[in-house]
């Protein structure tokens, strides 16, 4: 086994803890404006009347914004003090009809243990639900997955009569909740804590939320986390929300400064060195030129093509000054997980943050940021569910019509699914990965080592995160299913291969052609024969 490249020094991660109950409504509230705006157009400028009336008509938007926000937020608490009122009333009527006229102080000592009760409750929800840490499951199937969702759209896993992988959400009790939980997490950002400088805090608004998760267990409540951009660059904000059936609980809020959060993309390799190419131009892009702080390490079995893959490695290291990279070539059979294995023990720099890739996936810069926001050593491992394309051919007809790579990854249900029975790309903390045993490397070629590493975070006490993810796709291509593959695995090979052409309807249009091209036939014979 050779290698080459060089390696980094360790690079640390940031931790958190758990916060005080979400406290009252302050009087001095600031609005919530955002970041600090730049320099007033200048009015002799060309667009200097229309730069200032858009100035104005922000400021006038965010004044409102926040105007009704505090207007939500002064009828919730009526609502409130109306049902404790009546909860009150309850009581004395209660206590009247059982010995008349109550004592003094009675009646002030029985709301007390009311409220007591009910928090002890909340806290129990709290305590049982799968919040702090994770509870050890019997298998994949027994996972209750996040969904992921911004300002405008929900990315759901469970798509229901819609079939849509996302969707601008539609009832109105979803839209309630989710801008009640947002509303409350912009409320306790711009409430200072204790040693902070008012004057020196950022005012939070919706514009520097980025992305929140959420799940429901059906028997404890609704656990939210909600990203937000802080004050510098590469630093967020992370806030922890549980709804245990009742009152919004503010769980944690926590600064996470991912400055210095290396990412070791692990990929493993034999031949296809024009997929290789391709990979490393995404690469290029979003790992070298927007983030900054990535590692590659790619593991290469064989030496068919390996000059070409080392050439466009030195290619890209010499063009870039791109240097945070390791080819190990390994002289043996493909074997992903035994190359993902290899991998993530190459690694000699302390603990860093793992993502196993392969070579067909497209990432953005923004889920590397998840990738680190939702990873925690020790806590949490991240299990994002990527967003699989149909065959390009199928979608878009002729070959000519086929727009470049970028202009294809929407998120639509006829351009592609997500592909919630993968496992393969995942995001954890190299320690875990030792911790927990690494990959099963007796599984050779296609399938199955992915979902035992997956089992084995399920049977631990970490917190698994897995949830769609917007930013992560895999690339359409042609799948072919080797005949020496045992029976189970050839069988699941085959059901993904049918799964990544098309969507049900596209298929059905395909398995079903002769009928439609028999019936519009028929049809142009009908209207021609009226015709004469």
């Amino acid at each position: 086994m050779g290698t080459c490249g060089l390696g980094v020094p360790s690079w640390g991660g940031a931790g958190g803890g758990l916060l005080l109950p979400l406290p009252p409504v302050r009087a001095g509230l600031q609005p919530a404006l955002g970041r600090e705006p730049g320099p007033l157009p200048r009015a002799n400028s060309p667009t200097g009347k229309e730069g200032y009336q858009a100035l104005l008509q922000e400021r006038e938007e965010q004044h409102r914004h926040y105007i009704s926000s505090l207007k939500k937020q002064i009828s919730q608490l009526k609502e409130a003090l109306q049902e404790r009122s009546e909860q009150l009333k309850s009581v004395q009527d209660s206590l009247e009809r059982a010995a008349g006229a109550p004592p003094v102080g009675l009646l002030d000592g029985a709301a007390e243990r009311n409220h007591a009760d009910l928090q002890e409750f909340l806290r129990s929800q709290l305590g049982r639900a799968e919040v702090h840490s994770g509870v050890k499951l019997p298998s994949e199937y027994a996972v209750v997955p996040f969904e992921s969702f911004t300002l405008q759209k929900v990315y759901q896993l469970e798509m229901g009569l819609t079939r849509h992988p996302e969707e601008k959400p539609v009832r109105k009790d979803r839209r309630d909740e989710l801008s009640e939980t947002l509303e409350t997490a912009v409320q306790a950002l711009n409430t200072p804590r204790d040693g902070d400088n008012p004057q020196q805090q950022k005012a939070y608004s919706h514009a520097d939320f980025i992305e929140g998760i959420s799940r429901t267990e059906k028997d404890k409540g609704t656990l939210y986390e909600l990203t937000f951009r802080g004050d510098r660059s590469h630093e967020f904000r992370k806030l922890v929300f549980f709804r245990p059936f009742g009152p919004l609980m503010k769980v944690k809020n926590e600064r996470v400064d991912t400055a210095s959060m290396l990412i070791n993309i692990v990929v493993p390799l034999a031949r296809r060195a024009d997929k290789f190419r391709n990979f490393m131009h995404n690469f290029r892009e979003v790992c070298v030129r927007q983030d900054g702080r990535i590692h590659l390490t790619v593991v290469y079995f064989g030496k068919d093509q390996m000059s070409e893959v080392k050439g466009i490695l030195e290619n890209t290291s010499r063009e870039i000054n791109f240097k945070n990279f390791t080819l190990i070539q390994l002289n043996e059979e493909f074997s992903r997980g035994r190359g993902l294995d290899v991998g993530a023990r190459a690694w000699k720099g302390g603990n860093v943050l793992l993502f196993f890739c392969d070579v067909d996936i497209y990432f953005t810069a923004e889920f590397l940021d998840s990738c680190r926001l939702n990873a925690q050593p020790g806590k949490k491992v991240f299990y994002p569910v990527l967003f699989s394309q149909y065959n390009p051919s199928l979608i878009y007809g002729h070959h000519d019509n086929i727009p470049p790579i970028e202009q294809q990854l929407v998120i639509k249900k006829d351009t592609g699914f997500w592909r919630d029975f993968g496992f393969g790309m995942t995001c954890q903390y190299r320690s875990d990965f030792i911790n927990i045993g690494g990959f099963d490397v007796d599984i050779k070629g296609w399938g199955g080592e992915d979902v035992h590493l997956y089992r084995k975070y399920l049977h631990s006490n970490l917190l698994v995160v897995r949830s769609p993810s917007r930013g992560l796709f895999h690339l359409w291509h042609e799948k072919r299913c080797a005949d020496e593959l045992p029976p189970e695995q050839y069988k699941m090979c085959m059901q993904s291969k049918a799964m990544n052409e098309a969507s049900h309807g596209q298929l059905g249009m395909l398995f079903f052609r002769h009928e439609i091209e028999a019936h519009l036939h028929r049809q142009k014979h009908n209207g021609a024969g009226k015709k004469t």
